[in-house]
C-alpha cells in the first residue's frame, strides 16, 4: 500500500476543511486506516481511525464531535472532515495504514502509532485567528 495525503491549507478558526488520503495497491481494503498529526513541539498524536469496512470509527477526545473519518474502498480513498477548527488543530496531518490481519478479521482499528506501517507524506493544516 502507498498513501498520498492532500487537502491541507489555511482556514480561519471555526471553519471547516476536508483532508483526503489516496491509496494504491490491491491490499488497501485489508488495512485499517488512521489520521495522526504532529507539530514542531509535539510528538505525532492520534486523531482518528477507521476499520477496513468503515463500520467502526475511533476519535481522540480532542476532536470527537468535530471531525469525521470515512473511507471508500472502491475508490481506495479515506477522508477526514474537520469542522469547528481550533487554533490547536494546526499541525501536519498524516494518513496511515495498518495491515494486521487480526484487526481486519475483527473489523477494528488501533489508536497506537506503532500499529501503522505505511504513512503518507503529510499535509499541513493551519488554523488562523
Amino acid at each position: 500500500v502507498q498513501l498520498q495525503a492532500s487537502g491541507g491549507g489555511e482556514v480561519p478558526a471555526g471553519g471547516s476543511l476536508e483532508l483526503s488520503c489516496a491509496g494504491s495497491g490491491r491490499t488497501f481494503i485489508l488495512n485499517a486506516m488512521a489520521w495522526f498529526r504532529q507539530t514542531e513541539t509535539q510528538e505525532r498524536e492520534f486523531v482518528a481511525a477507521i476499520s477496513w469496512s468503515g463500520a467502526n470509527t475511533y476519535y481522540s477526545p480532542s476532536v470527537k464531535g468535530r471531525f469525521t473519518i470515512s473511507r471508500d474502498n472502491a475508490k481506495k480513498m479515506m477522508n477526514l472532515h474537520m469542522s469547528d477548527l481550533k487554533l490547536e488543530d494546526t499541525a501536519v496531518y498524516y494518513c496511515a495504514a495498518d495491515p494486521l490481519l487480526s484487526r481486519y478479521y475483527d473489523d477494528v482499528a488501533s489508536d497506537s502509532r506503532d500499529s501503522y506501517e505505511t504513512w503518507g507524506q503529510g499535509t499541513l493544516v493551519t488554523v488562523s485567528s
